[in-house]
């Protein structure tokens, strides 16, 4: 996992990648969760999401947002954060152009950034969400959620209520056109603390299921110039 270090709108920020083997492969940043609150980019559950990326094939960064650990500026509110998420998935596509798609996980604080992130990037084709605070952030913004993704919740989260995270799927669910899957692990906190490996292998399940592989891409361009000719 190389340590980089790229340019946000509040000066460097402090990121670890992982390139995937196959050229073409998708792409995907993962957020942290709330830095005053002691997130950063080796919260365990950020890490375990990560992973998932990696093994499913993907080119993945996760980063420090600004003013935690070695990235420059001081925490913004939000906003700024989600600007240096943007800044993230900037360098992600400019070091990987040929990428077949573009994902975004986060978690908690950070799945709130990363499904802002997804309305002002139509390039954004699919996005992992674990535990949204949505009793403590407004997720109306989704209306509509530009793109299919992938919600998981712990049953005994002690931060953010089922009944909240229920709600937000049932709303994005009942939307046309995008498809939202939705876990909830029995028995896991908001940290998933006993299920990571389970979380984990959620993520990754997915991600096999609903990615597009190089040769997938391909192959349907080989078919609509034939069907041309």
């Amino acid at each position: 996992m190389p340590e980089i270090h790229f340019n946000g709108p509040d000066g460097r920020l402090e990121g670890r990648y992982h390139r995937a083997i196959q050229a073409g492969s998708p792409i995907a940043i993962v957020l942290h969760p709330h830095p005053q609150l002691g997130g950063t980019m080796n919260n365990k559950v950020v890490y375990a999401i990560y992973h998932a990326f990696a093994h499913a094939g993907f080119s993945v960064l996760r980063f420090n947002y600004r003013g935690v650990g070695r990235s420059q500026g001081s925490y913004d509110n939000g906003l700024g954060e989600l600007a240096d998420a943007a800044a993230a998935l900037d360098w992600m596509q400019t070091h990987f152009p040929g990428a077949t798609e573009c994902w975004v996980g986060g978690f908690s604080f950070g799945a709130w950034i990363s499904m802002q992130l997804l309305m002002r990037r139509p390039d954004i084709s699919g996005f992992v969400a674990v535990a949204p605070p949505a009793n403590h952030y407004d997720f109306a913004f989704l209306a509509p959620c530009p793109s299919s993704g992938l919600i998981i919740h712990g049953s005994a989260d002690q931060h953010v209520p089922t009944e909240s995270v229920d709600r937000l799927v049932q709303r994005l669910a009942s939307q046309r056109g995008i498809g939202i899957g939705y876990r909830l692990v029995e028995g896991a906190t908001h940290f998933f603390d006993a299920q990571l490996e389970e979380l984990t292998a959620i993520v990754g399940a997915h991600l096999k299921a609903k990615r597009t592989r190089p040769g997938d891409v391909k192959e349907s361009q080989r078919a609509k110039a034939r069907s041309a000719t």
